[in-house]
């Protein structure tokens, strides 16, 4: 069973820069919570009881953020606040979160490794700290249920048109399962549009073996040696997957990566639309200005 998960948030948000400066992009609110929130609330709600969140000192806020404050919530009890205290109360408890600051290489494999001293010899799942997913089931429910059927390594994929290829890495499609679930051998970052191996990108939801840990860490060995490049995760994926078998799943949902402006806005906006109490009033808002 995988009970363990890591998010990388490490990242300087160069794309959302000035807005990410002083905040932290995983910080940045989408509808009443930060996108980070939104990320371990679905780790959460799939069984996942430990997060490693791999950060770096520029970040304080996501610690101050789900670190319990037993004063503020006393505050605001003797306020007649006991809703929003227990609110507080209810996203310091949301999961086990321990914190690690990135070290070594540039890349998105180097924050994995930087975890797997505390994940330990299991399997575990990853996903991005600017990444918020709307599903049924959530995201990391459905990769935690392809990764029973197959006990292998497995990468969340999406549909996409060919000309959005140059911006994600592409899976080979080697086989097409039952359920969405794919064999899958290696991904191809970033290729130009009239190269795209299949119509489908990983959208940065993994579930990771030990096996993959080792290619990283075989990989990060060689980089100290020759001092070029960077560590991707992609690359330790395509060395095991030459030998192994890894999975891919078409995963059921909508997805916004909030990492670029025109994505952060559709989230804030569905997010608002979605709301419960706020969503009429936005909905008459939208209403209003196409007519207007």
């Amino acid at each position: 069973m995988i009970r363990k998960a890591v998010i990388p948030v490490a990242g300087l948000g160069t794309r959302l820069l000035p807005l990410t400066k002083a905040l932290p992009k995983e910080m940045l609110p989408v509808g009443d919570k930060p996108v980070l929130e939104h990320t371990i609330r679905e780790l959460a709600d799939s069984g996942i009881t430990d997060i490693t969140i791999v950060t770096s000192s520029r970040k304080p806020a996501i610690q101050s953020h789900f670190a319990p404050d037993p004063e503020l919530e006393r505050q605001l009890e003797e306020a007649g606040k006991e809703d929003v205290a227990e609110a507080i109360r209810e996203v310091s408890s949301l999961a086990r979160i321990t914190y690690v600051y990135q070290d070594g290489p540039y890349g998105n494999g180097t924050p994995i490794l930087n975890a797997a001293r505390v994940v330990g010899d299991e399997p575990f799942m990853v996903l991005w700290g600017d990444d918020v997913f709307v599903a049924e089931v959530p995201r990391a429910q459905q990769l935690k249920e392809s990764y029973e059927r197959v006990k292998a390594p497995v990468l969340a994929l999406m549909p996409i048109a060919p000309e959005d290829a140059p911006r994600y890495g592409i899976p080979v499609v080697e086989e097409t399962l039952e359920g969405g679930l794919m064999r899958v051998s290696g991904l191809i970052e970033k290729p130009p549009a009239d190269r795209v191996p299949s119509n489908f990108a990983a959208i940065g939801g993994y579930v990771m073996t030990p096996a993959i840990v080792a290619e990283l860490e075989r990989l990060t060995a060689q980089w100290y040696e020759h001092r070029k490049g960077e560590i991707y995760l992609a690359d330790a994926l395509n060395a095991y997957a030459a030998d192994n078998p890894v999975y891919g799943q078409v995963i059921s949902g909508t997805w916004y990566d909030t990492g670029t402006p025109l994505n952060y806005l559709l989230a804030q906006f569905a997010a608002a639309l979605a709301h419960p109490v706020y969503g009429p009033q936005m909905r008459k808002l939208a209403l209003d200005s196409k007519g207007a």
